[in-house]
């Protein structure tokens, strides 16, 4: 009933708190489909995990945009979002409170999602158990790696994809 990318992504989310790989989860999930096809409710909950993981870095300019996107799209995807086993409500009044804690400064502190399928979280919690973790369990503060996972990332594909893009187009002005 539910797609794979998204339970995963609720496993990263309530379990190791790690959003990076629930954006990495989700976006590639929502790249699956042609352009003019996409989900824009996936970029909302990823959005959501990347406001987070700015916020828990203190990086509070970019989990703010990152909040208030989210917000943005998720109010306009209410039919979506029970769908996707949410309480819409629940969830956009919790976006909103942690905006305002953001525009504040304050700390990051876990949140999990209000998710009102029973099956669904059925499903999470043995999906975590398989894995080791403890379904919303809080966030490990202390574990560098999860807190700047985006800098242990091996970016030499992104890296030489940009070069051979900057190539073609010089070889396309060379060319005239």
């Amino acid at each position: 009933m539910y797609d794979q990318a998204y339970i995963d992504y609720l496993v990263h989310f309530h379990g190791d708190r790690d959003y990076f790989e629930c954006h990495e989860v989700l976006e590639e999930h929502w790249k699956e489909d042609p352009p003019k096809d996409r989900k824009l409710y996936w970029v909302g909950l990823i959005q959501i995990a990347v406001g987070l993981y700015h916020q828990r870095r203190g990086n509070f300019p970019g989990a703010k945009r990152m909040m208030a996107n989210a917000i943005r799209i998720l109010e306009s995807e209410e039919v979506a979002i029970i769908k996707l086993g949410l309480h819409n409500e629940k969830l956009i009044g919790q976006l909103k409170q942690r905006f305002e804690e953001i525009t504040l400064k304050k700390p990051y502190r876990s949140l999990n999602l209000p998710i009102s399928d029973p099956e669904l979280i059925k499903l999470c919690i043995t999906s975590c158990n398989k894995l080791n973790l403890v379904w919303c369990q809080e966030s490990n503060l202390a574990d560098l790696y999860l807190v700047n996972r985006h800098s242990n990332r091996d970016r030499s594909d992104v890296i030489a994809e940009r070069d051979r893009m900057l190539l073609e187009k010089r070889k396309g002005r060379n060319s005239l």
